[in-house]
């Protein structure tokens, strides 16, 4: 993914209107890079998501709270999909502690997502961030 969490964040001041603003993340999914299907199984898998969610994990260097975390990720659904790019531009190539030290729901509430999404949306997030911050505890225990 080339859009880095900066630009998402100046990119969501600009735009005023909702429908922009979900336009905006279907965008962002559909610039993920692809992953591939044989990653679409059940250990990728995000439990708690109403739609489909897959996360692949590739670690760097390490052990320890330094191992740099690189994901790739997929949804079956449009705006699933653009919450995904944004939770890799949040999390993706950082070292686990600062994964664990990375408040992605205060990101969420700047953006205003926290009250524009719906409930089950929200758990989906939810189970998204904990997966990232599962593997970050693991690579950081490593």
């Amino acid at each position: 993914m080339t859009t880095n969490l900066d630009e998402i964040v100046a990119n969501f001041e600009l735009l005023d209107d909702w429908d922009d603003r979900y336009r905006y993340l279907i965008e962002l999914g559909k610039g993920l890079e692809p992953l591939p299907e044989a990653a679409h199984n059940d250990a990728n898998k995000v439990r708690g998501c109403a739609s489909q969610v897959w996360l692949e994990l590739r670690s760097e260097g390490g052990p320890g709270a330094g191992t740099r975390l690189h994901f790739r990720g997929d949804s079956d659904a449009h705006i699933v999909r653009g919450l995904v790019a944004l939770a890799l531009a949040i999390f993706s190539g950082r070292p686990a502690g600062e994964i664990l030290a990375t408040d992605a729901f205060a990101i969420y509430e700047r953006l205003g997502l926290a009250a524009h999404l719906t409930p089950q949306r929200s758990n989906g997030v939810r189970a998204m961030i904990e997966r990232i911050k599962s593997d970050a505890r693991a690579a950081a225990a490593a």
